[in-house]
């Protein structure tokens, strides 16, 4: 069964709670849940980790060279300006998927540039808790060698 792992970067624990109006009210836990549902439909199985630090979310990154066949990604602030993660996708050699709940493209202009995205496959925003939902699905095609 192919492996995928998700990370949620740094505030995405507080999500439900933290500007609703930009993230919506569906809680981390919630995204997971429903992470896990689809990806038992897709044949997938999943670990999901979520790091407030940068270097956690390198370390779980350079962890999955040893496991995962894709990494579903949501960088969040680290998005920006973080050449250490888009170098540590990049090394690894797994597709990612990048996942933004809200559409970053219509954010303010330091939002609208995202540096890690260039080591992924793809990038799916502005769907809310669905974006990792669409990003399931797109690893899932990914995987089976559709794209």
């Amino acid at each position: 069964m192919p492996s995928v792992l998700v990370i949620h970067g740094p505030n995405l624990n507080l999500l439900g709670t933290r500007e609703p109006e930009i993230y919506g009210y569906v809680t981390l836990e919630e995204i997971n849940r429903q992470l896990k549902g689809l990806a038992g439909e897709l044949g997938l199985e999943l670990r999901v980790v979520q790091h407030n630090g940068e270097g956690e979310i390198i370390s779980a990154i350079h962890e999955a060279a040893g496991w995962a066949d894709a990494i579903i990604i949501n960088p969040a602030g680290y998005t920006h300006y973080s050449v250490a993660i888009r170098d540590a996708l990049g090394a690894v050699n797994i597709p990612a998927v990048e996942v933004h709940l809200s559409n970053i493209g219509a954010r303010e202009e330091f939002r609208q540039h995202s540096v890690t995205g260039a080591a992924a496959k793809g990038q799916i925003s502005g769907f809310g808790a669905d974006s990792y939902l669409l990003a399931l699905h797109a690893v899932k095609y990914l995987l089976e060698g559709r794209r």
